[in-house]
């Protein structure tokens, strides 16, 4: 009885020590959890009383040491490139994570994104072309038809080149956050429809009939500013590697809306006093300002 008696006690006694390093683990992690929040609301705040130029930035870097750096994204050190970089790896591992991110920031400040929608109706395209045998490309009728068409510009012949309808009183509609699939077999017509509604046709055809970009007709709108057709055969330059590639044309390109973007959502979210995601925050920050901008973006693409 007393062996069983010191065995019970034994018991008693472990069960209230494990209690109490239980309850203090708990406390020290959540005490460790809640200088971090603690600190991060600092960083916040801090931020939240810059001009929005200045506030549009700086942004709060977490460092690989754990450590939170405010840090202005035009001007990083080595450390804190590869920091940025490590941060914001997640966006090509998750992409679906950083789109739906990125939508619930824009849609709580009430920020419409711009879309574009394309309507074509009664869409013609016609060529003008040799028929049978004479549309063979051979060397002795690539002769004659510079001939014949030297003969016709000088009005001395008739031109025996005959029209061909490519494109017959095609309508549609193109509706923005859609993607569109066309199908058709090979001469159908389908490169010369994404040529005229990109505004990219060859002189050489001749379409009538009327497309429409958000209202506006192709005199009014630039349509090679919103849309371009990406031909199947691509061609690089064969001493670029691809992030070469891709970072040239990224630097090409610029940063297009996503300063003014920035801009806007640093301003209502200041006005809401609303809290942007972290990593939301600083991707967007990187991509539109700073000399990283072109490397962000390509990692982005290349994942």
């Amino acid at each position: 009885m007393d062996d069983a008696g010191e065995i019970h006690a034994f018991g008693r006694s472990l069960r209230r020590e494990s209690s109490v390093w239980s309850r203090g683990g708990e406390e020290l992690f959540s005490r460790s959890s809640r200088d971090e929040d603690d600190e991060e609301a600092l960083r916040w705040a801090a931020l939240e009383k810059l001009p929005t130029y200045d506030r549009a930035r700086t942004a709060v870097l977490a460092m690989p040491e754990g450590e939170l750096k405010e840090v202005n994204v035009e001007k990083l050190g080595a450390q804190e490139k590869h920091a940025l970089l490590q941060r914001i790896a997640w966006v090509g591992d998750d992409h679906e994570r950083f789109l739906s991110k990125f939508k619930d920031r824009v849609d709580r400040v009430g920020i419409q994104l711009p879309t574009i929608e394309v309507r074509y109706d009664n869409l013609n395209v016609e060529a003008e072309a040799y028929v049978g045998s004479r549309g063979l490309p051979t060397i002795l009728n690539t002769y004659a038809n510079v001939l014949e068409g030297l003969a016709n510009a000088l009005h001395l012949t008739q031109n025996k080149k005959r029209k061909i309808s490519i494109l017959h009183n095609v309508s549609g509609i193109i509706k923005p956050h859609r993607m569109t699939l066309l199908l058709g077999p090979p001469g159908a017509g389908k490169t010369s429809l994404l040529l005229a509604l990109a505004g990219t046709l060859p002189s050489s055809l001749k379409m009538s009939g009327d497309i429409i970009y958000n209202g506006h007709t192709m005199d009014e709108f630039v349509p090679r500013r919103s849309a371009a057709y990406v031909s199947q055969h691509d061609l690089h330059m064969a001493e670029l590697t691809v992030r070469e590639t891709v970072n040239f044309s990224a630097k090409c390109q610029g940063i297009g809306h996503r300063f003014d973007l920035l801009m806007e959502l640093s301003r209502r979210e200041k006005e809401e006093n609303i809290k942007p995601d972290p990593e939301i925050d600083i991707y967007l920050k990187a991509a539109a300002t700073g000399e990283q901008k072109a490397e962000v973006v390509t990692n982005h693409i290349l994942k």
